[in-house]
């Protein structure tokens, strides 16, 4: 079936003329005329009735037009949706904010340099929204935590372990192993992140009958290490966003290894690998091991 025939055919019931469809479509009458009967020999219908210079719908007509109309729809999605993939540059990448303000910051001038031609955009949510947001196509790829779902792929990029630090003056610097009854004397700020799952935290806690001492709970990183600046408070952070302070020597991890070992992997998720190029995907999984080395 012709798309041209089709879009003739809903041009003439627009129109409800010949005359003024070929007009429209900037072809001769002769030419509109042909591809209505092509139309109805290929359905075998009368799809309109011919008297003298008018056309009017028959009954089949009238039947096929929400048919037309959605193939012709279709079609034309379909072949902007294909025009923008082939005209566009930009590289639309999900993830929780911990990994777009930490790695990404670190990965994306490394990525222009290679690539470029290359514009990127950095969505932030929950794994529930990136997922919902890379199923129906709003994005390339997502930095998140593993998620099971059919068609949904998944291959390890960055571990991202959870710290006990404090700052190198801190009063309780000279303990190198802790226990959690000595943890729950000191003060904490504690980070709420929704990439984590923090009730293994308060668990830990738990078994040994005792309560953390939060006197502050925060949803923002740079406030929680302000806290841990004073040098009176510790907190439990994921290790990408205090590389930096750790390697200088600024903030000190606790090693707490024998009551709490929890990391949360950072995969990158995504639907279909073809929609970017294949060297990218290589550079991507490339800086991410540059960067935990570093």
């Amino acid at each position: 079936m012709n798309i041209d025939h089709i879009e003739a055919f809903l041009y003439v019931v627009h129109y409800k003329s010949i005359h003024k469809a070929a007009n429209a479509l900037f072809l001769s009458q002769p030419t509109v005329t042909a591809r209505i009967k092509s139309l109805e020999r290929e359905l075998n219908v009368e799809l309109f009735h011919r008297d003298g210079r008018s056309v009017i719908l028959s009954d089949k007509g009238k039947d096929f037009v929400p048919f037309a109309t959605q193939i012709v729809e279709t079609f034309q999605r379909g072949k902007k949706q294909l025009e923008e993939t082939q005209e566009s540059n930009e590289v639309c990448i999900g993830t929780n904010g911990v990994t777009a303000q930490y790695f990404l910051a670190y990965a994306l001038p490394k990525w222009k340099r290679d690539f470029p031609h290359l514009h990127f955009q950095i969505i932030t949510g929950s794994t529930a929204v990136i997922l919902e947001k890379l199923q129906s196509h709003q994005i390339n790829m997502g930095l998140i935590q593993y998620v099971h779902r059919e068609g949904i792929y998944n291959e390890l990029l960055l571990s991202n372990a959870v710290k006990l630090v404090m700052h190198r003056e801190h009063p309780f610097i000279q303990k190198n192993v802790m226990n959690a009854k000595e943890m729950a004397r000191q003060k904490m700020v504690f980070f709420e992140c929704g990439a984590f799952d923090w009730n293994y935290v308060h668990k830990m806690f738990e078994v040994e009958g005792v309560s953390a001492n939060i006197e502050v709970r925060t949803d923002h990183l740079e406030v929680a290490k302000e806290f841990i600046r004073t040098r009176e408070y510790m907190s439990f952070l994921p290790h990408l966003c205090v590389k930096k302070e750790l390697e200088s020597g600024e903030f000190v991890e606790a090693d707490v290894k024998h009551l709490l070992d929890m990391n949360q992997h950072i995969f990158l998720t995504y639907k279909n690998k073809e929609t970017l190029a294949p060297a990218l995907w290589k550079t991507i999984v490339e800086t991410a091991v540059q960067f935990e080395s570093i």
